[in-house]
């Protein structure tokens, strides 16, 4: 059996599929894509049993085969090619004879029906957004997601879906994210779900920033988002995340109004003297001033002052600089509002626009 495809067709689709392939596999034919074959489509399947990808494209192959191939070297056999290269596929039982000009390669296969797929899912809720919003309300959170915390229902992002908007909000338990966007759904009741940090960052890799609107399909066990020609599905946590709320400061009656870049900027040079280890930094705030002071084991010090409109009383408090930097980093506008109520407080972070994002990031002690 031969079919023919050429390779700047098939070389964006292995690019989107591949990431979602693990260098060390458990399973040997989780380190193959699944390629289905039909007379007018080519459907390219990646997985790692909890993130997968399908891409489908409009090709005449006349052929109809399921076969398998080893994902990374096939992907680098494309990229290795010329551009507008022809690549000439022949099946020879195991093996797959690809054939370019007068390049060769010979490729080893696995049965296709072992390859395992995420079977179609019993919808709970099912929506539509634009693509820009849910990538910036992803941009907006991920970052605060735990990383390999024993508490698993933190290493991934909660979606907090009702009947009239998305909210999404990622915790590590030092630092909080939130931000919501707007949508319509058939909910009676508001349900909650946890994508693992795989997912988001392989779903944010494929969103692009334009108006067009996407499906999105959710079960008890799944989240499906169908973008253009991609699929993605990806599994849940199974998991209660805390009741986020609770850490959500109020909004202080004196807070900080503060230049986003003049600030950012300033933490960063305390923190080159901050300990490497801990990262904290000590911040005095006073009338329309605001100081940052950071020390390290070598008894080498930083300090950096502000101006800041604030008129409330005294208050020092340490905090985890590289927390805040994220924070600044994320926020757009050019004022940024910072809100403590005491020294013992969390801080919530704020866009002086209108965007209803908030932060919280909780005080350290120095």
């Amino acid at each position: 059996m031969k079919f023919t495809i050429d390779r700047d067709a098939l070389l964006p689709i292995l690019q989107t599929v591949n990431s979602v392939v693990e260098k060390r596999q458990t399973l040997p034919i989780l380190s193959h894509l699944l390629i289905d074959i039909k007379e007018k489509s080519l459907s390219i399947t990646a997985t790692d049993t909890e993130v997968e990808i399908i891409v489908t494209s409009d090709m005449q192959l006349g052929e109809i085969v399921k076969l398998t191939l080893p994902a990374r070297k096939l992907l680098d056999i494309c990229r290795a090619l010329p551009p507008a290269a022809v690549l000439n596929f022949e099946i020879h039982n195991d093996r797959i004879l690809v054939k370019s000009a007068k390049s060769r390669f010979t490729l080893a296969t696995l049965p296709a029906e072992e390859y395992p797929v995420i079977d179609s899912i019993a919808n709970t809720a099912n929506f539509k957004i634009q693509q820009k919003k849910l990538e910036q309300l992803l941009e907006n959170t991920h970052f605060a997601m735990a990383q390999q915390d024993v508490r698993y229902y933190l290493n991934g992002l909660l979606l907090e879906i009702s009947n009239h908007k998305l909210r999404a909000v990622a915790t590590d338990g030092h630092r909080l994210a939130l931000d919501e966007a707007g949508i319509q759904t058939d909910l009676s009741e508001p349900m909650q779900i946890i994508v693992p940090r795989k997912g988001i960052t392989e779903l944010t890799r494929l969103l692009q920033d334009d108006d067009s609107e996407i499906d999105i399909q959710v079960s008890t066990n799944h989240i499906r988002v169908e973008i253009n020609n991609t699929c993605f599905t990806s599994k849940l946590i199974d998991g209660q995340f805390p009741d986020y709320q609770r850490v959500i400061p109020a909004l202080s009656e004196t807070p900080v109004v503060a230049d986003r870049e003049a600030l950012k900027n300033s933490l960063t040079r305390a923190s080159i003297l901050s300990n490497e280890k801990y990262r904290g930094v000590r911040m005095i705030f006073n009338a329309n001033s605001l100081h940052a002071l950071a020390h390290n084991p070598e008894q080498e010090e930083a300090e950096e002052e502000l101006e800041v409109a604030y008129k409330g009383p005294e208050i020092e408090i340490g905090f985890n600089v590289s927390y805040l930097l994220d924070t600044l980093s994320i926020i757009k506008s050019k004022k940024v509002i910072l809100s403590v109520l005491d020294p013992n407080s969390s801080c919530l972070v704020l866009p002086e626009d209108e965007s209803i994002c908030q932060y919280v990031v909780m005080p350290m002690r120095l």
